[in-house]
């Protein structure tokens, strides 16, 4: 998405006791920021047997940089990043290297604003990596793209959604859906499933993120014959919504989507329900954090949102990732960022394996972008072809007591747009 996780009160404390990313998002930090998702389960976000190893540049490794945001108040994706991240590149030194070579990760803190991540960018650059991952936010996306534009270093973001990122050139790359992907998910979802025909918008009209995925769904929900029967706006940081659920509640809806971040999506539906409107409520990943369940409270409980991962789903890649994550960190990825994190080092890694020249990241790049298949822990991840976009499956959950309940998946041939 184009921003995402604004909120300082959003601190690892509150880093998904959830059963359902994230991310993310895109979702809390600065409106210059961008994208998170989330998942389930107990934080794990710091502590653990796994720790960030010598971070003095070994010439005799491999080295691929990480931008993180282990500080500021994207902290909790940031840390989730982390550990995702270390988790890959332990378990192929384990496996003996690349080409018998240590792989080494150097990490640098984007403290969550694009200027700093910049930076970092530039710093794990001038130590010879071959290839950046990061970040989960477009917005330092982006910057970390420009500083690793002029050599052609392969960036490989985390959970960055914003749709036009890879349009910065062709060494951009991502392992996350986009936004344009989110809206017609939930529209699929509230036309097919939850059988809802006559749906209000909600958006906050501060959010470049908000407005275009009001858009997306709005367009692809009247597609399929569903009615949107109001549009009404916000500003973030807004508290009081009274005036806007009037207006609301007078055009009867049975459903709400509800476009913005938790921060102000928890209220609106407290309040919503304290002023007896009765309706589904939707969203996007922007609702992914756990101050949503204290924020919007039981009447928050039955929503449903769009996310990168669960930790609930049945496949294979889910459960060995989990125990490995269980052994390195204790518990379970906090967010979606853990997974990601470690899908977005795991296609670098693979490429490093192709490469005809481990030490290029010419050739480094050239791999990445022939990736075809790739099992990530979050789906398959094609790059191929791709313009650096891979046509990533998505994933509806549901808010319950217990935090994020796996719901359904969508490949996006089923999505309709």
């Amino acid at each position: 998405m184009n921003v995402k996780l604004r909120s300082a009160a959003f601190s690892a404390v509150a880093c998904f006791v959830l059963g359902g990313l994230l991310a993310g998002c895109g979702s809390g930090g600065g409106s210059s920021t961008g994208d998170t998702g989330g998942t389930s389960g107990t934080s794990s976000t710091s502590g653990g047997s796994l720790q960030p190893g010598d971070q003095t540049p070994d010439p005799n490794k491999i080295k691929i940089g990480l931008v993180a945001s282990i500080n500021g108040d994207l902290k909790p994706w940031g840390m989730d990043s982390q550990n995702g991240a270390l988790l890959a590149v332990d378990e192929i030194n384990k496996a003996g290297g690349i080409g018998g070579k240590e792989v080494q990760l150097l990490i640098e803190d984007s403290n969550s604003t694009p200027e700093q991540g910049k930076t970092a960018a530039e710093r794990l650059i001038s130590k010879g990596c071959v290839a950046v991952v990061g970040e989960v936010a477009s917005g330092i996306t982006a910057q970390i793209a420009l500083a690793a534009q002029e050599k052609k270093i392969p960036v490989v973001a985390v959970g960055a959604t914003k749709t036009e990122l890879p349009g910065i050139g062709e060494h951009v790359f991502r392992v996350c859906y986009t936004d344009d992907l989110q809206g017609p998910v939930m529209a699929t979802f509230a036309y097919e499933e939850l059988g809802l025909r006559n749906v209000a918008i909600v958006t906050d009209n501060k959010q470049p993120y908000s407005t275009y995925l009001s858009k997306t769904f709005r367009d692809s929900f009247e597609k399929q014959g569903g009615k949107i029967v109001d549009e009404q706006f916000y500003e973030s940081k807004q508290t009081q919504f009274g005036p806007l659920l009037t207006n609301l509640k007078a055009k009867n809806p049975d459903g709400l989507f509800l476009s913005g971040y938790f921060t102000e999506v928890g209220p609106i539906v407290r309040q919503a329900a304290e002023a007896g409107l009765n309706a589904k409520f939707l969203g996007g990943d922007g609702w992914d954090s756990a101050e949503i369940l204290t924020s919007g409270g039981d009447a928050i409980l039955g929503g449903f949102f769009c996310n990168h991962y669960n930790n609930q789903e049945d496949r294979p890649e889910v459960k060995t990732f989990l125990e490995k994550w269980q052994a390195a960190f204790g518990g379970v990825p906090g967010t979606t960022m853990g997974a990601l994190g470690y899908d977005a080092v795991g296609v670098a890694l693979d490429a490093l394996k192709r490469a005809s020249d481990v030490n290029s990241a010419e050739s480094v790049l050239a791999a990445i972008s022939e990736t075809e298949g790739f099992a990530g822990v979050s789906g398959v991840i094609t790059l191929k072809g791709s313009g650096g976009n891979p046509d990533k499956r998505a994933l509806v959950v549901k808010l319950a007591k217990e935090g994020q309940v796996y719901e359904k998946a969508y490949e996006v041939s089923e999505v309709k747009r």
